[in-house]
């Protein structure tokens, strides 16, 4: 009888740290899975000059050595801010337009663990709409990780949504002086988007009333990876206490 007891508590010991461990193990997976490539703010008013920022965090054990973003017939690509140790290249249609902005690494580029942000100025559509940012992550080894899928999918791209809610949703912004927009965020005497071939121009002006929604959606994307992190970390010890159980029931 009791042997029989002593080997159903030896399976279920082992059957206790296997869970665990393989619980701690999909944990850790799905925080690191949700580093996505990221293109923010997500939300931004009709027709405005609006400062996009390019997240690009590194999901392999190897660097990223090049991105490469295509631009939504939504939006016009007009400027992008320099970014030390990287260059950058863009490709336009028959009719002039930017299409795809490519920053590539001149040195080491962005190592395992790490990210790296690329800031960029776009001209939004006149109109409510969404604008679909298709990315291209390159690694040292040769791999590319498409970030094009649906939401919801495994590689999916970011979404900015157009609208005039956008107005009653930021706050109120405050006068910039060297802006050279209006109220509206219209034009009002920029540089082409030839700019954007010379990768020793400066960075643009900031507009506070545009940097303020990349701002605003920082906090929810941090918030979901540190849950992601506690969730791992108590998976991991869940894990630990369940092999250390079965290993003092084994003597």
């Amino acid at each position: 009888m009791n042997t029989a007891i002593q080997a159903v508590k030896s399976r279920f010991s082992r059957f206790a740290a296997s869970a665990g461990l393989i619980a701690a193990g999909a944990l850790l997976f799905a925080g690191m899975a949700s580093a996505h490539v990221t293109v923010k703010p997500s939300v931004s008013q009709p027709n405005a000059w609006e400062t996009y920022t390019l997240k690009v965090p590194v999901e392999k054990n190897i660097p990223t050595t090049k991105v490469a973003l295509k631009i939504p017939k939504e939006v016009v690509f007009k400027q992008y801010e320099p970014v030390p140790d990287w260059k950058v290249a863009t490709e336009k249609d028959s009719s002039g337009k930017v299409t795809t902005v490519t920053w590539s690494a001149e040195k080491d580029g962005i190592q395992a663990g790490q990210y790296q942000r690329f800031s960029f100025v776009a001209q939004n559509a006149d109109q409510n709409t969404e604008a679909p940012w298709n990315a291209f992550q390159y690694y040292s080894d040769g791999s590319i990780v498409e970030w094009t899928g649906d939401e919801g999918s495994n590689n999916p791209h970011s979404i900015t949504k157009i609208t005039t809610e956008a107005a009653s949703e930021a706050p109120a912004p405050a006068p910039a002086a060297d802006s050279g927009h209006d109220s509206a965020g219209t034009a009002a005497g920029h540089a082409s988007t030839d700019t954007a071939q010379d990768s020793t121009s400066p960075a643009p002006a900031s507009n506070p009333a545009t940097e303020a929604a990349p701002a605003a959606t920082a906090p929810a994307s941090s918030a979901v990876q540190t849950t992601a992190l506690v969730l791992s970390i108590i998976a991991v010890v869940l894990g630990s206490a369940a092999v250390g159980i079965a290993l003092k029931r084994r003597k």
